[in-house]
């Protein structure tokens, strides 16, 4: 990888631009890099800023690797040629250098990373902020660091480790990426988590800063995901558990569950920017509107630009659509989940014709759907009018990642965007990962009475937000003792993370950890080609899909990066 060195500030509104091997002149109006980085805060303001510092063909939230990857999203746009996500839903056009994407997301992570190390060294070299102030500022860069580290390890795997000693000796141009196993890998996010979580306060005095809570929900990710393997479905699984990484997702959610952070108490108030930073929020990437800050544009979600629906917004561009499959998830029967028969026939609900299918309510508070209020706004209805492209991606559309229509853009000419956060973690997630540690560990009961807390909720979710929907919907809780054998509530609160996280950019990713996914994904190409609303088919372009084990785990080494460093990089399994 050709790393550049990328130096900016946010102080006085300065930045600094390093310059290529043959500029010798420093551009006027700048200022140099001594002087930079001996403004401590204002490094360590600049790897904060990297945190949405993102755009849809190189989203942060992992959205088009974490949900189209995934059976629960179709790309959605103008078509199948639309950006150069079509392969990353099919699979089996997916090469080092389709999509070109990938780079982008690559380059600019590593942006991020290089903020970090640059802070870290302002911080470790120079004076300035007192010796507490340092520790404190040390370990959220450290955080910082592990989180952009987290995402380029999830999608990449074979990366190179690059951290302020590679950037002090000047080596990261000679540093491989196969320098480090998968598991050493991790090892060091891990390191960098823990050193935060040892540091850093349950609680900061300003908003958006990570905390110790934050580092607990990550270390409890990483070892969850260590607990299974090594991510391609060869050593990955249930038969291939580390019991004591399982401890230690316990451990670290005993720690959050013990802390400041909840359930709020309506499931639709998650997704509302007003509620943003609630009891549920953990750790979110910061977004605003320009009426609350005082700026021209506001700082706004650029990882979901595409995401609004069409002629609902001023440029909703339509992509991000729920599958037919997910929607088929959210069946009930008696209250529970239909686990073995809710694909056997295409359903849907019709806003005033309730049927003996009912569903559960997190289903109309995760996806839009005709005949529907858009957002739970009466005035704003949902038709089939609101699709680009209804003969390919069908009429539903997401509904996490975008406010209520009355509340309009952050910004709309020519780009959509709004303030909505990114959820990193929120409290039902990490919940639901402690209860995947504690069936693994044989605490059923445990298990059992998180996954009914999160049903209660789902079920208390109903009157304020989807009234509209009252007689489509039910759900319960499992009936003491339902968590029996380990098997049945595995299923359950695979199941239950499915549903509370739908369209949140993790269900690729669970279905790897799990070591499940082609099983799962190649079933669903199969089904989710015959997709049918009213007399409009769709998702035929399935038919090319194909999921393959040992090597789509992982998305390849971008080209543009092993064409920087010829013969130093390692191609990930199965794309050479």
């Amino acid at each position: 990888m050709k790393l550049r060195n990328i130096f900016m500030t946010a102080l006085f509104g300065l930045s600094i631009i390093s310059c290529d091997d043959f500029i010798d002149v420093s551009p006027e109006g700048k200022i140099d890099e001594k002087t930079a980085m001996s403004k401590q805060e204002s490094m360590v303001t600049s790897a904060y800023s990297m945190l949405g510092d993102c755009w849809y063909s190189y989203p942060f939230n992992l959205w088009p690797y974490g949900d189209l990857a995934s059976d629960d999203c179709l790309k959605g746009g103008s078509g199948t040629t639309d950006t150069e996500y079509h392969s990353v839903e099919i699979f089996s056009t997916l090469t080092p250098s389709t999509p070109g994407h990938m780079d982008e997301l690559w380059y600019r992570l590593y942006c991020a990373v290089s903020r970090c190390n640059k802070a870290l060294i302002s911080l470790q070299d120079y004076s300035g902020s007192d010796a507490e102030t340092v520790k404190l500022r040390t370990a959220e860069v450290k955080f910082l660091r592990g989180h952009f580290y987290y995402k380029l390890l999830t999608v990449f795997h074979n990366i190179p480790w690059i951290d302020e000693e590679t950037v002090r000796n000047g080596s990261h141009e000679q540093t491989r990426n196969d320098k480090y196993t998968y598991q050493q890998l991790f090892d060091k996010v891990i390191a960098d988590f823990k050193e935060a979580y040892d540091v850093l306060p349950a609680t900061q005095k300003d908003g958006g800063r990570a905390n110790k809570i934050a580092a607990a929900s990550y270390l409890a990710k990483c070892y969850l995901n260590l607990a299974y393997g090594e991510g391609y479905e060869s050593n990955t699984g249930v038969a291939h558990i580390n019991s004591a990484y399982m401890q230690k997702v316990v451990e670290y959610t005993d720690v959050v569950k013990a802390s400041q952070y909840d359930y709020l108490e309506d499931f639709g108030d998650i997704f509302l920017p007003e509620c943003k930073n609630s009891k549920e929020s953990i750790f979110a990437v910061q977004m605003s509107d320009y009426k609350d800050d005082n700026t021209t544009f506001g700082r706004a979600n650029w990882s979901n630009t595409l995401n609004g629906c069409w002629g609902m917004w001023s440029c909703g561009w339509d992509f991000h659509k729920p599958s037919q499959n997910l929607v088929n998830a959210f069946k009930t029967e008696n209250g529970l989940p239909m686990f073995d028969h809710f694909n056997d026939r295409i359903d849907y609900p019709v806003n005033g014709e309730p049927t003996a299918q009912k569903w559960d309510p997190r289903l109309f508070h995760t996806v839009g759907m005709p005949t529907f209020p858009y957002k739970y706004e009466a005035e704003y209805m949902q038709t089939t009018a609101n699709s680009r492209t209804p003969n390919t991606y069908g009429y539903y559309t997401s509904l996490k990642d975008v406010p209520q229509r009355s509340k309009g853009e952050t910004f709309n000419q020519p780009w959509q965007a709004f303030a909505v956060n990114d959820y990193v973690f929120r409290y039902s997630d990490v919940m639901l990962m402690r209860a995947e540690a504690l069936v693994e560990l044989g605490r059923m009961p445990e298990a059992e009475d998180i996954v009914n807390d999160i049903r209660n909720r789902a079920k208390r979710s109903v009157a304020k937000h989807i009234s509209y929907a009252a007689d489509q919907v039910e759900i319960e809780p499992y009936p003491e003792g339902y968590f029996a054998t380990k098997e049945i509530a595995r299923e359950c609160v695979r199941w239950e993370r499915r549903l509370e996280m739908a369209m949140e950019s993790s269900r690729f990713f669970d279905l790897r950890r799990w070591g499940i996914a082609s099983k799962v994904l190649n079933a669903y190409f199969a089904s989710e080609q015959n997709d049918i609303y009213g007399t409009q088919t769709y998702a035929q372009y399935l038919k090319d899909a194909r999921f393959t084990p040992e090597k789509n785990e992982f998305w390849p080494v971008p080209y543009n990066q092993m064409f920087y460093v010829p013969g130093l990089y390692t191609q990930n399994k199965g794309y050479n």
